[in-house]
């Protein structure tokens, strides 16, 4: 068994051998390594012969075929390139006793055909590589200062070494697909049947006249484009920064090199020691933006062998940073909930974006803790947690109201009030420690909501849908931080409620109203002073009618009960009850008149008031 077991072992080995995804006689100059899982390579060298072959595996033949470029350095011009591709789906049926070893490991042949002179070539192509990831570390130092240091690490898992290569990374993802161009693929069409039609009759056909064009004069000094010298190509012409858009130089190394390009740098701040920077900052990987990606030429040749991983240091700032204390409740922290996080807090002060990666965080000779920095942009600022501390409180409470009424819309007699919908978030803060701090509330913002006076310092992330709002608390005391958001409502209003009287007094006042408005607004509040006179008046008298109504009918129906006795007694409270009800009749047909005075005085008022609103046009609130 022990026998078997080891012969199954060693024929199992021998057919995954790892074949390079792609390889060549011509050495392999540059890589850039991307984040979307692509990398770019760069192979250059002089070449006489008549074709350059490549082996690749089958997944990456569309790759190949898709973004091969081929550049002339010097020397006689490509004629032609040509892809002859084996039949894969025939190799596919052979038995494996026929197959070559390329065969049974997978590998397709490539070859671009030459004319046999002299060239100085450069081929860049595509193909699938894992992603280069960040990693970072940062020093926070006194007097708000910190050292941000990163590094690339990068796998090589191509199959191949690579051997002195000029090493680049870019942040960002460019598009990238799969492309099965090596598959012959014939796709279907409809089928037309010949059902033997007879056309009666001779369509009519269309005449174009030509257009000669008179072709530009050649200039005889003119050489071909494909044989432009290496010297007088600009850095970033040619397949890398045309082409692919990669902004990797095309340049060959063995070419003479130009200068670098405005945007590149190298970080030459020198740091003091103690320190995390390096001595010699040329060692440092030099950045440039292009189209918006962020690319890290590394300085020198780098060797990675095949099936291995190695670190590149990109840069080493100082920036200014600080540690601090950042609420920020998290679903996966349960304590978050009530506690502060610690967090490191600093500024990409480079010209390009940081990636995404694990963050360490070291204070006074100490660790500590780890973090994740989410992509940070240039000129960003980043508040990367790192622990949690228990020794400061928090809590929260809500507040809800309306105010503010303003003038929103006047149009046809219809009024159209603004208010402010205010939502008061209270944070009552307890520092236990034994020095003051430095705390950042991270505050869900309403995203249609603005920040009413904000205290100062406030970071109003409206793209994430938060703010981080500051506080200081003296050490062993408690503080109380309000954040105040306000959202604009508007509604329709009766003009006779007190947020409409509020409302066109503002208008009123303000000094950009247009005083012709404000005259008939001023004249409308005199109205609706009187309206509102008049109705109570009117509501008095009515009232007053009611129970004088129901007075008098209580003295008749008392009147009615006691018309058939004859006595003395009942006589004389006939009497009185007949007085009374004579009086009662006396003041109930008073009341009648004064009500339908009151009513008319009061429909005269309306109508004038109705005419008057109607009259009044605010298209759009005041500033």
């Amino acid at each position: 068994m022990r026998k078997l077991l080891a012969v199954g072992c060693l024929a199992f080995l021998s057919g995954c051998v790892n074949s390079a995804t792609v390889s060549s006689d011509l050495p392999l100059q540059r890589v850039v390594v991307y984040r979307n899982g692509v990398a770019y390579f760069e192979r250059a060298g002089h070449v006489s012969k008549s074709e350059i072959r490549f082996k690749m595996k089958n997944e990456a033949i569309g790759d190949f075929l898709a973004t091969l470029a081929v550049l002339e350095q010097g020397g006689s011009s490509v004629k032609s390139a040509a892809f002859p591709l084996d039949d894969i789906d025939k190799e596919d049926s052979k038995p494996r006793s026929l197959m070559s070893q390329d065969e049974k490991r997978g590998l397709r042949k490539v070859a671009v055909s030459l004319d046999g002179e002299e060239h100085e070539l450069l081929l860049g192509y595509v193909t699938a590589a894992p992603i280069w990831r960040p990693s970072y570390r940062v020093v926070v130092l006194p007097n708000g200062q910190a050292e941000l240091q990163a590094w690339g690490i990068v796998q090589n898992l191509s199959g191949e070494d690579w051997h002195d290569v000029h090493l680049s990374l870019v942040a960002g993802a460019p598009i990238s697909f799969q492309a099965e161009l090596g598959r012959a693929v014939t796709p279907a069409r409809p089928t037309i049947t010949d059902l033997g039609e007879v056309i009666a009759a001779v369509p009519t056909g269309e005449t174009s006249l030509e257009s000669l064009t008179q072709p530009s004069a050649a200039r005889p000094n003119d050489a071909p484009s494909s044989a432009v010298d290496g010297d007088e190509r600009e850095e970033g012409e040619g397949f890398a920064g045309g082409a692919l858009g990669t902004g990797a130089s095309t340049r060959s190394p063995a070419m003479p090199k130009k200068k670098a390009r405005k945007e590149s740098y190298a970080h030459d701040s020198p740091a003091p020691p103690p320190s995390m920077a390096p001595r010699r900052t040329t060692a440092l990987a030099a950045m440039a933006v292009e189209a918006g990606s962020t690319r890290y030429d590394i300085p020198n040749t780098v060797t990675i062998p095949d099936n291995s991983a190695t670190m590149v240091l990109l840069l080493s700032n100082r920036v200014k940073g600080e540690s601090l204390f950042l609420f920020a409740p998290d679903g996966g922290v349960a304590d978050s909930a009530s506690h502060p996080f610690r967090v490191v807090r600093f500024g990409n002060e480079t010209k390009g974006i940081l990636e995404r990666g694990p963050i360490a965080v070291f204070e006074a000779n100490a660790f500590l803790g780890q973090g994740l920095l989410d992509p940070l942009p240039a000129g960003a600022t980043a508040t990367v947690p790192f622990a949690l501390d228990r020794a400061v409180a928090v809590e929260l409470a809500h507040k809800q109201d309306l105010t503010g009424e303003r003038v929103f819309r006047i149009e046809g007699a219809s009024l159209q009030i603004e208010r402010d919908s205010v939502v008061k978030t209270i944070y009552k803060i307890k520092n236990g420690t034994d020095g003051s701090i430095k705390l950042l509330v991270k505050h869900h913002r309403n995203m249609a909501a603005k920040l009413f006076d904000p205290p100062q310092g406030t970071d109003d992330n409206v793209g994430t849908g938060s703010a981080l709002v500051p506080a200081r608390v003296d050490a062993k005391s408690s503080s109380e931080l309000t954040v105040d958001e306000r959202q604009s409502v508007t509604q329709y209003e009766d003009w006779f409620s007190e947020y409409a009287e509020r409302a066109i007094e503002g208008y009123i006042k303000n000094p950009k109203a247009d005083p012709k408005t404000a005259d008939k607004l001023r004249e409308v509040l005199h109205l609706r002073k009187d309206i509102v006179s008049s109705r109570r008046t009117k509501w008095k008298l009515e009232r007053e009618r009611t129970e004088h109504e129901r007075s008098t009918e209580e003295t008749r129906k008392n009147l009615r009960a006691i018309e058939k006795g004859k006595d003395v007694e009942t006589e004389r409270l006939r009497k009185k009850l007949t007085m009374r009800l004579n009086e009662a009749v006396t003041r109930l047909d008073d009341l009648n008149r004064q009500a339908v005075s009151a009513s008319v005085k009061l429909s005269e008022l309306e109508i004038q008031f109705r005419d008057l609103t109607r009259e009044i046009h605010v298209a759009e609130p005041l500033k």
